[in-house]
C-alpha cells in the first residue's frame, strides 16, 4: 500500500539529514520510523503497564 504524507521543509530537511547519516533512501528511514512506532510503542506500553499493575496490585486489592 502506497501512503502520502505532507511534511514541512524543516521536517524534509530533518530526514534527508538523518537518512544520509544512515546512507539509507529516505523513504526507507521514513517506513522504518514507522515501522518502530508501531510495533516499539506498543511493547514499551506494555511492560509499563504490567510493572504499575503489578507494583500496585495489594493496592488495587484494598480498593476494591
Amino acid at each position: 500500500m502506497k501512503l502520502s504524507i505532507d511534511l514541512n521543509d524543516v521536517q524534509i530537511g530533518l530526514l534527508r539529514q538523518a537518512a544520509a547519516k544512515l546512507g539509507v533512501p529516505i523513504e526507507d528511514l521514513a517506513r522504518a520510523a514507522v515501522s518502530d512506532l508501531l510495533i516499539g510503542e506498543g511493547d514499551e506500553f506494555t511492560e509499563a503497564a504490567r510493572r504499575v499493575l503489578d507494583k500496585n496490585r495489594e493496592l488495587y486489592k484494598r480498593l476494591s
